[in-house]
């Protein structure tokens, strides 16, 4: 009689470990449902074993685990885990979905800009456009910071930047997060990954001008070489970039937003001027700004331009503009590498340096985040503790040696007189 083979069904969730710091465990299960695996950290972990304490409680711990791992495998048999994975997520395309996400968003007034278009581009270059949104796990992911650190190139040459780079994957995340909200993922890809293995954001520095820098600034005539183009029939120079400098130094506006502004925007009303009604490029939302007198003081004469006239006619190359204003800075002495965006910094610097508000300050610089502001709060809080350590060391007791110098060079001093 011939002996039947015994065939041992395979455990739908399994308990696993992953090293932690600390020499710690943590203890996640392995779950395989309707041919998809994922993964359910339980937020427990086992320490290591140096005493007998810890050996019990490493016990306890993983009879909790086992007690989670069983619930789970007769909630998986019933189909009542609450993981119910939408089959639409294993036909639907990364692309589509990207799409979905931004138009959800659109229509809930919470409008990402162009980070997600752009982050269209690059999973294109990275991995064509064919994917599906169940394809996206932790290996997809890891390769796509390799890429994005190491391999996709801008319009310009070069690599992303750190922060570039870092904001990309904390949309694509954010992304992913919303597709297991929807349930057509079991899991975001990205919570598996290490946050060694992931790009941090870059230390946020940001090049500004003081007060002091910028009235030498002013103080220097610009490297105006001669025209650089004809717009509207009329001929401009590098005044116009000075000019566009300066109004961006006291409004905050970016050099995209300062190449958009027409006549039609500039408003007056009870003596008041304001900026009305232009859409800012980036988060597509429009501007309402007051002027002051010092941001009035660098706009060109309108004589008679009609409202739909621009009211600086700018180089179409913004590396040119760039190049002329560090020619600029050069000639006056500056040591710091000044383009067009130091301006939006510089304006945000003065105005929390003369005490304006962080949540003003945001809403002038049209930022949809308070937090992005949060950067130029710290900067001044730097220069706060830097001027305090100013004084240390002033007052402190004198050595015998330092007060016999000082005295010796008192005496000195009172025969030269």
């Amino acid at each position: 009689m011939t002996k039947r083979k015994t065939v041992k069904a395979k455990e739908p969730v399994k308990i696993r470990f992953k090293s932690v710091s600390g020499g710690n465990k943590s203890i996640y299960l392995d779950i395989y449902q309707g041919g998809v695996r994922f993964y359910k950290f339980l937020k427990m972990y086992l320490i290591p074993e140096t005493t007998e304490a810890a050996k019990m409680q490493n016990a306890n711990t993983l009879i909790a685990a086992n007690a989670i791992k069983s619930q789970m495998i007769i909630d998986l048999a019933n189909s009542e885990a609450g993981i119910r994975i939408n089959p639409a997520g294993a036909r639907l395309l990364l692309m589509d979905w990207l799409d979905l996400y931004q138009a959800d968003r659109d229509k809930k007034g919470r409008r990402v800009g162009n980070i997600v278009p752009n982050l269209k581009k690059i999973l294109i270059a990275y991995r064509g456009d064919k994917i599906t949104l169940r394809q996206v796990d932790k290996r997809y992911c890891l390769g796509l910071i390799d890429y994005m650190r190491n391999g996709y190139l801008t319009q310009y040459g070069g690599l992303l930047s750190t922060s570039t780079a870092h904001a990309y994957c904390s949309m694509f995340s954010t992304v992913l997060k919303a597709a297991v909200t929807a349930g057509l993922l079991p899991t975001n890809p990205f919570d598996r990954i290490a946050t060694g293995d992931r790009i941090g954001a870059a230390d946020s520095k940001r090049e500004y001008l003081t007060a002091t820098e910028l009235q030498t600034l002013i103080a220097t005539p610009f490297p105006d070489k001669g025209i650089i183009r004809k717009v509207n029939g009329r001929l401009y120079g590098g005044r116009d970039i000075r000019a566009a400098f300066l109004f961006s130094c006291f409004t905050g506006l970016r050099l995209s937003d300062v190449k958009a502004l027409r006549w039609g925007n500039i408003v007056e009303e009870g003596g008041k001027w304001r900026i009305d009604g232009l859409i800012i490029k980036k988060t597509r939302r429009p501007l309402y700004l007051p002027l002051g007198g010092e941001a009035l003081k660098h706009l060109p004469e309108r004589k008679e331009a009609g409202a739909e006239v621009l009211v600086f006619n700018l180089p179409e190359t913004d590396g040119f503009t760039d190049k002329k204003i560090k020619e600029w800075a050069a000639a006056a002495g500056l040591k710091k590498k000044v383009t067009f965006h130091v301006a939006r910094h510089t304006f945000a610097t003065l105005e929390l340096t003369a005490g304006a508000d962080l949540y003003t300050v945001s809403t002038l610089m049209g930022h949809t985040n308070v937090l992005t502001t949060q950067i130029y709060a710290k900067i001044i809080d730097r220069k706060k503790v830097e001027a305090v350590n100013l004084v240390d060391g002033l007052f402190n007791p004198q050595t015998k040696t330092q007060k016999k110098g000082r005295k010796i060079q008192a005496t000195t001093g009172n025969k030269e007189r």
